[in-house]
């Protein structure tokens, strides 16, 4: 692999990364505000989420795109990890939506 090639796949990797890592930390902010029950903060929380894995899907698409079209990367521990904090993101804000709700919904019938 070219030193060019590298650094374009691991700038690539460090962004799945990052947008993974923000995407949790949005999420666990929304739990964070739901608990204060402060809701419009959560679903403020919750959307920058998405953003963040929006960000993240469309890296993804690109490298599939890459990957049908001939073009395989090379896959190294660093590449799964990326892959790996992604996941755990998805996972992480959907679990973080559920509790919002039900912060929401503890705080409707508490009145």
């Amino acid at each position: 692999m070219a030193e060019e090639e590298h650094d374009e796949q691991l700038q690539t990797i460090m962004g799945l990364i990052i947008n993974g890592g923000n995407a949790k930390s949005s999420a666990f902010e929304a739990i964070n505000a739901a608990k204060k029950g402060q809701f419009t903060v959560a679903d403020q929380k919750l959307k920058e989420s998405d953003g963040f894995l929006v960000d993240a899907h469309n890296v993804q698409t690109g490298m599939l795109t890459n990957e049908a079209n001939g073009d395989h990367a090379k896959v190294t521990l660093l590449m799964v990890h990326s892959q790996d904090h992604i996941m755990n993101a998805i996972t992480f804000r959907d679990l973080a939506g559920e509790i919002v709700d039900l912060y929401k919904k503890l705080a409707k019938d508490a009145r």
